[in-house]
């Protein structure tokens, strides 16, 4: 293999870069591992470091800004089934397999014993609205 020429690194770098500003810009994004039973879901691109908040829900804060930028939910389908048992009209939630992400937050923030909790409401209140803005729901139909 041959050595570049610096000026033929400078435009292989250059052009690495034209290609970057031409990338589409980062979009939400939802993903059901059923391996894991877990869903996780990013709402922006950045480095982030993660704190279990309950039983059901790890949250992502971005290193940057420290504000909430996604979550993994783990334990989805026993979660699902528990709450549909508790709440049956929350059956209608899930259509064909799939459900909206701010449905599962809502759920839990409505039965969580510790929904008197304001930093847990609003983390909660946080993912919800994200997660509509998003419009991100995940199947969950086994594959």
């Amino acid at each position: 293999m041959k050595a570049m020429s610096s000026s033929d690194f400078g435009k292989f770098v250059m052009g690495i870069a034209k290609d970057a500003k031409r990338a589409k810009p980062f979009e939400p994004t939802v993903h059901y591992d059923p391996d894991g039973d877990c869903i996780e879901f990013l709402t922006k691109p950045d480095s982030f470091y993660a704190e279990r908040i309950d039983d059901l829900v790890t949250v992502y804060y971005s290193h940057e800004t420290n504000e909430v930028i996604g979550s993994l939910i783990k334990g989805v389908s026993e979660f699902c089934e528990n709450i549909v048992k508790r709440c049956p009209g929350f059956a209608i939630e899930i259509r064909d397999g799939r459900v909206h992400l701010a449905h599962l937050f809502l759920a839990q923030l409505w039965t969580c014993p510790n929904k008197d909790d304001q930093i847990m409401s609003a983390v909660y209140e946080k993912l919800i609205a994200d997660a509509e803005s998003a419009q991100a729901e995940v199947e969950m139909s086994p594959a």
